[in-house]
């Protein structure tokens, strides 16, 4: 298994990447994995190389490429002053629907070029408002996405958000496996009634369920990092992504 850097031509620039391939001779399914609000970094990178390592080519972008350069985020840190936290609230809020969808049409068409890649939709997972993009990316991709999971992310069903991707389930073509955290301000009660609704009345195969464990249960730099629900959190994305793509 090798991970290499890449560089992904977007509308609005180009996005630098992390491309993990599996060992062994291919084809392989694909999946990109969204970063959570940290962006990318080693733990992002270290993560797309173990799912690399259950049979799939793993692209992990750096969503945050149109702020230019900037320091890694060490989300042990990140909002412990007033400071940090506006420093990354601005970084997330600064990346819009629209910017999400532009970015993940090159994502996936990056992915497709690719000889490694096996023919067919992809997977898309993601952490925190990663776990948003991806639902995003599948309400608004449609075929092109086959899975999408979510660990941990918010604001999946904000019924008085416009791009809340509940509102577009009827588009979604992918299977969906979301998993929330316990007292989760970005993903309450309320929100996962709504989006369970939503998908079903849309008709969408998924399965929703709730890791008893915090917000950044599955990220090894965050605070409330959880290793026992992390390893569930790896089991289910192999149950998941194999039933659905075939690795």
């Amino acid at each position: 298994m090798a991970q290499r850097s890449v560089e992904i031509e977007t509308d609005d620039g180009v996005c630098p990447a992390a491309l993990s391939v599996p060992a062994g001779s291919g084809p392989w399914p694909a999946v990109v994995m969204f970063p959570d609000a940290g962006g990318m970094r080693d733990t992002m990178r270290q993560m797309g190389e173990r799912l690399s390592g259950l049979g799939y080519v793993v692209l992990v972008p750096d969503i945050y490429y149109r702020n230019g350069p900037y320091d890694p985020i060490d989300m042990r840190t990140a909002f412990s002053t007033k400071e940090s936290a506006e420093k990354v609230m601005a970084m997330m809020q600064g990346y819009t629907v629209d910017m999400v969808v532009r970015d993940a049409n090159a994502f996936v068409g990056y992915l497709d070029t690719l000889a490694e890649k096996r023919p067919g939709g992809v997977g898309v997972t993601g952490y925190c408002m990663g776990g948003r993009l991806s639902l995003v990316t599948a309400a608004n991709l449609g075929d092109r996405v086959a899975a999408a999971a979510s660990f941990h992310g918010g604001n999946l069903a904000k019924a008085d958000e416009p791009g809340s991707p509940h509102h577009k389930a009827g588009a979604i073509r992918a299977s969906v496996y979301v998993a929330g955290a316990i007292e989760d301000q970005s993903f309450p009660d309320e929100q996962r009634a709504l989006l369970e609704k939503s998908l079903s009345e849309a008709g969408v195969a998924h399965t929703i369920e709730t890791y008893q464990a915090h917000h950044g249960f599955a990220v090894p730099d965050n605070p409330s990092y959880d290793a026992a629900a992390a390893e569930r959190h790896w089991k289910a994305t192999e149950q998941f992504f194999g039933s659905v793509l075939g690795a």
